[in-house]
């Protein structure tokens, strides 16, 4: 299998000690990549400075998704292309599910809304 990008979805219940055997063989293997968008999420949702420094010692341990001009105005695109499909998205979820596309990886994500993006935009998507 190819780069796993997960969502901020399946991170929060992985943190909270819920079992995704995709993701932890994914971790082994190195092939995580953490997408800029879910490394914000992530952080704003640290309860005090010990959780704080925690998560941000776990993240900074992968590798983030490099995302140049070029993807944004990608992200701009793909939302462009759903809308005129009839499906509205966010910028976060776009950037993330654009992320999969870049990387040709997977997403991992318990999140209905990639359900549809997948099927109108062509992501590869592992379900939580």
């Amino acid at each position: 299998m190819n780069v796993l990008l997960v969502d901020t979805s399946v991170w929060i219940d992985f943190f909270r000690g819920k079992t995704y055997p995709d993701l932890e063989m994914a971790l082994k293997e190195g092939r995580v990549v953490l997408s800029p968008v879910v490394l914000a999420e992530l952080m704003s949702g640290a309860r005090n400075k010990r959780e704080e420094t925690q998560l941000r010692d776990f993240l900074l341990e992968l590798p983030l998704h490099e995302t140049s001009e070029e993807h944004w105005i990608q992200v701009g695109l793909l939302r462009h292309q759903l809308s005129k499909q009839g499906f509205e998205t966010s910028i976060p979820d776009a950037h993330v599910a654009q992320c999969a596309r870049d990387l040709e990886g997977y997403l991992l994500t318990r999140d209905q809304i990639f359900e549809k993006i997948a099927s109108m935009a062509g992501i590869k998507l592992l379900h939580a």
